[in-house]
Parts: C-alpha cells; structure tokens; sequence
C-alpha cells in the first residue's frame, strides 16, 4: 500500500494511462480529496469528489498514478456532502 504521507496537496491525480483525473486537496481517512475546481458541470459543481487511495499505483513527484485508466476512475468518484458556508 502507498504511504498516504507522500501525497502532497496540489499533486496532480493521473490514471494509468495519463489521463487527469483531479488534483489532490488533501488526504481524509483512506480517501483522496479532489480540489473543488475539478468538480465537473451541472449538479456536480461545487462539490468535492474523493477517490479511494486502494486505487493509487504510485506516486511520481507531483503526481499521484492510478491503477485505474481515467475514465474508469472517475467512475469510483464518491461525492462528499455539500454544505453551504
């Protein structure tokens, strides 16, 4: 398993086959996560997705690789909750 110290805020989150899947906010429990910004369109903007850290393969400097292609990581994307501020 990947020491989860090692992913750093901002890293870029890649799947296997290079494509960007997000950028990293931080590291909750045994999640990653992604930076608002990464969010996507329509019901999904403004929320916060995580991605399990199961499916990080490697850590390449700034970069987090996933064992997943990109279009499959995105499929296990969990939505965190929306609170309004």
């Amino acid at each position: 398993m990947i020491e989860k110290s090692r992913i750093k805020e901002h890293a870029e989150v890649i799947g296997a086959d290079g494509v960007h899947v997000g950028t990293v906010d931080h590291v909750e429990g045994d999640r990653i996560k992604l930076t608002k910004k990464d969010s996507g369109e329509g019901s999904h903007r403004g929320h916060h997705h995580f991605i399990p850290l199961s499916l990080v393969a490697d850590i390449e400097g700034d970069k987090v690789r996933l064992s997943a292609n990109g279009d499959v990581a995105v499929t296990f994307e969990e939505e965190g909750d929306h609170r309004p501020m």
